[in-house]
């Protein structure tokens, strides 16, 4: 059945009350936390596939998300990158689910967060909930920062594990935040949850960023606290440090990440305030070449820790050719 620019699945859901969570892939999915909490509830609740896009190259250039070729059982199949919605209802909570998996449009982005506006709305939703990771000043050897925003109930149920300090970020961002000012434009609730990963360590799965999101929505959403999962995130963690145990140049640079992290969760006016810390010379020109190896694509650090960039790895599959 078509919906909009979306093939949807029947019977439709008759549900009211919708809670949507979503990610998008790839710019604010780092270390892959917003994919790994999305795949974990949708398997906890049993999770299927609602629709996505039938035309996804309407919004897609297939030679930057490259579709991909599998032999299964002697059949070649194609899998194309696509806007991919799953659905599911916790009979335990009795509240009904909607997972979005979203991806940058290359084009025809005011029309793409139409469409994804309208699909919500043709469901009912009532909240969306924005989940994802970032990279930041932040070490490793501190609890992961979180980020939020969210009404007053949902802030208590999170004290202690949600910062509710707004971003005061300006410059350039993605066209998919038009989806969230088109639903407050319609009175529906806006959330969003932000893991802040350490920047100089980048792991294609970064489970301990993964584990903090999940401790914030099982606290605002009711999910089983064994959804959280910590061991697997504390294990990486430990390998780091013991990685750069003799690099004292990562270091130095840690220590003064430390200073920062504490000074921001600390309450002083300055923290309030957003101030940056100041960093040391050599550490501001290892972080400039950090960046300049991360933008062409190279390892961060010589100790294997690196992203090879979004992976497709645990998607469903696209459309059979």
């Amino acid at each position: 059945m078509r919906l909009g620019e979306f093939d949807v699945v029947e019977p439709l859901p008759e549900d009211e009350d919708i809670i949507a969570i979503s990610i998008l892939r790839p710019w604010i999915n780092v270390g892959r936390v917003g994919t790994l909490v999305l795949t974990s509830l949708e398997r906890h609740l049993g999770a299927s596939e609602l629709g996505r896009l039938a035309r996804p190259g309407s919004f897609f250039d297939f030679t930057r998300y490259r579709p991909r070729t599998r032999v299964v059982e002697g059949r070649r199949r194609l899998n194309i990158p696509n806007t991919i919605v799953n659905y599911a209802h916790d009979s335990e909570s009795d509240k009904s689910y909607m997972f979005l998996h979203i991806r940058e449009p290359h084009s025809n982005g005011e029309d793409y967060a139409d469409a994804i506006v309208s699909f919500m709305k043709r469901f009912k939703v009532v909240e969306h909930c924005r989940i994802g990771g970032m990279y930041d000043s932040v070490p490793h050897t501190r609890p992961v920062l979180v980020t939020g925003t969210m009404n007053e109930d949902k802030a208590s149920r999170t004290e202690g594990l949600v910062s509710m300090r707004r971003s005061t970020y300006q410059g350039p961002t993605s066209i998919v935040n038009m989806v969230s000012n088109l639903l407050e434009d319609s009175d529906i609730e806006s959330t969003s949850l932000m893991a802040h990963l350490p920047q100089y360590v980048q792991l294609e799965e970064d489970h301990m960023g993964k584990s903090r999101l999940m401790e914030a929505l099982c606290s605002m959403y009711g999910f089983p606290d064994s959804l959280i999962r910590p061991d697997r995130g504390r294990k990486q963690y430990q390998e780091i440090s013991s990685a750069i145990q003799n690099n004292n140049e990562v270091r130095r640079l840690i220590r003064q990440f430390e200073q920062y992290y504490d000074r921001i969760q600390s309450s002083t006016p300055r923290a309030e305030r957003g101030e940056d810390i100041t960093l040391a010379p050599s550490v501001e020109g290892f972080l400039r070449e950090l960046g300049e190896r991360l933008d062409n694509g190279d390892a961060p650090l010589e100790n294997g820790f690196s992203d090879d960039g979004e992976s497709d790895d645990g998607e469903q599959p696209d459309r059979t050719e």
